[in-house]
């Protein structure tokens, strides 16, 4: 007698636990893939977004221009946002007449470096669920799949004569476990290897970017002070006057 060995067969067939094993694999496979999409979707924007203002700011627009700009957005690109953090600091310390430029600059590139720390903590959110899935699936999928057998085999101890007809449907039930697993592993490593080179490159661009503006910075911080900013540093007076080339 020819016996349905399909997938959906197999699952529906399978000891109680090992469906609920079945179940929470597909369901972190499902979670996996909205994470992965989410996070490609996500890393294309930032990446525009980056290099949109970088070739702002490398065009020769004046920095107050810029920083006022950026005062006034909430969805810009995390370098405008360091840039922002950097330039506000800078300016505070201006105000309070701070007139050593080694202070003005630490001040700054604190402010820069916090904010790089938040722009990448964002960045990577949700990386470490993939690194879960990929590293623990295989192993709650094994587990089904031992769970299976030995749910199988106590079955056939009741049994006068065993053939092959009566152990491969129990095996081939559990077996489905390790295959989902594999099925959930697979794309979230994959994923989780990918995004992970992808945010060391944008963690380098910020960090470059850190470097050159304090740089600029630098020269700048022996110039003297212009008047208070308006409220908030919403804009910036363009008696500042900063300069800045590469």
């Amino acid at each position: 007698m020819n016996q349905d060995f399909s997938i959906l067969t197999l699952v529906v067939h399978a000891s109680f636990v090992v469906q609920i094993v079945m179940a929470g694999l597909m369901l972190g496979s499902l979670a996996s893939w909205t994470v992965i999409f989410g996070k490609l979707f996500g890393l294309k924007r930032v990446r525009a977004s980056n290099e949109e203002f970088e070739r702002e700011f490398w065009a020769g627009r004046n920095l107050n221009d810029l920083y006022g700009d950026a005062q006034k957005r909430t969805d810009g690109a995390p370098l405008e946002r360091i840039f922002a953090a950097g330039m506000r600091e800078f300016f505070k310390l201006r105000e309070k007449r701070v007139a050593d430029p080694s202070a003005l600059l630490d001040g700054a590139r604190r402010a820069m470096r916090a904010s790089f720390q938040r722009e990448l903590d964002a960045i990577e959110s949700h990386l470490s669920f993939l690194a879960s899935v990929g590293s623990v699936s295989p192993y709650i999928g094994l587990f089904g799949t031992v769970w299976g057998i030995m749910h199988a085999f106590v079955g056939l101890s009741n049994l006068q004569q065993v053939t092959l007809a009566t152990v491969a449907p129990g095996i081939a039930e559990a077996l489905v476990a390790t295959a989902i697993g594999l099925f959930a592993a697979i794309p979230a490593v994959i994923a989780y290897n990918r995004f992970a080179r992808d945010i060391d490159r944008i963690a380098t661009q910020l960090e470059t970017f850190i470097e050159e503006f304090s740089n600029i910075l630098q020269r700048n911080a022996g110039a003297p002070p212009s008047p208070a900013p308006a409220a908030a540093h919403a804009t910036v007076h363009a008696a500042t006057g900063f300069s800045h080339s590469r």
